[in-house]
């Protein structure tokens, strides 16, 4: 477990998803912020720079990968952990390729989603445009 309190934003438009991994990574002690959308999220950056992006892939609007695209053409560089609940083909490649660093499928085993966070924020240097 990592020595400080990582904030992660968990972006999904299902308020249950976002309820229960914000319960989750708050009880692995990690601090949290949801959003329902992208729009949402974005709107939230001037208020600080989360250590990690959990983002859903299918949400109405802006999606998941849409937004990893917005974040890093804006020279936001969050490390991002994808989830989705549909195994697309090509899905995983078109994530790594936009710079996510790990895709998992809901549902997501809570041992692999708070050691792909901790890899993420150990590993990871989150970054803001200057």
């Amino acid at each position: 477990m990592s020595k400080h309190r990582a904030r992660v934003a968990i972006v999904d438009d299902d308020a249950a998803v976002r309820k229960a991994l914000s319960l989750l990574l708050s009880a692995s002690s990690f601090e949290t912020d949801t959003y329902g959308s992208a729009a949402e999220f974005l709107q939230s950056l001037p208020h600080g720079i989360p250590q990690c992006l959990i983002v859903d892939l299918q949400m109405p609007g802006m999606t998941g990968l849409e937004l990893q695209d917005h974040l890093v053409r804006g020279g936001f560089h969050i490390p991002a952990i994808a989830i989705t609940a549909h195994n697309e083909f090509g899905a995983e490649e078109r994530c790594r390729s936009a710079g996510v660093r790990t895709f998992l499928l809901k549902p997501i085993e809570e041992v692999t989603l708070i050691a792909a966070i901790e890899a993420a924020v150990e590993d990871g240097h989150t970054k803001q445009p200057s």
